[in-house]
């Protein structure tokens, strides 16, 4: 299934992270993932939250630019060639990866991934019988 992803702009200041990370923490908001990408003078951190709803609203209150997007969350084996097969279907129906990331769970992994045609990209995994996070 599609799940919202938090994507905050941060300055590239010390101690913007833990502004974000204490904030959420003060209000019992886990983060499950994440990921940062950084320019020279901001980074995007990517991230998926115990309550996506709240902590947009808590961050935004405290006047932290935030936005949602998309992203389709895969469960794939956490094994070698787990990760590959759907990354090939992808490839082989000409679907442009964006971005991920991903972290592992016991056997399985999770993978967020984002393209252009996120609906596009869920339909065609269904189809092939791939099983999804859910918010």
């Amino acid at each position: 299934m599609m799940i919202k992803q938090l994507s905050v702009f941060l300055e590239n200041k010390t101690g913007r992270l833990t502004d974000i990370t204490g904030i959420l923490a003060e209000h019992n908001i886990n983060i499950s993932a994440f990921s940062i990408a950084d320019s020279a003078d901001f980074g995007i951190l990517r991230m998926i939250t115990s309550d996506n709803h709240t902590a947009k609203r808590i961050l935004r209150e405290q006047g932290i630019a935030v936005q949602t997007t998309d992203v389709v969350c895969l469960i794939v084996p956490h094994v070698p060639g787990g990760l590959h097969k759907p990354l090939q279907l992808l490839s082989d129906h000409d679907i442009q990866i964006d971005y991920m990331y991903a972290y592992a769970t016991g056997p399985d992994a999770i993978v967020a991934i984002r393209t252009p045609t996120p609906q596009k990209t869920l339909t065609l995994l269904q189809e092939h019988n791939y099983k999804f996070l859910e918010e």
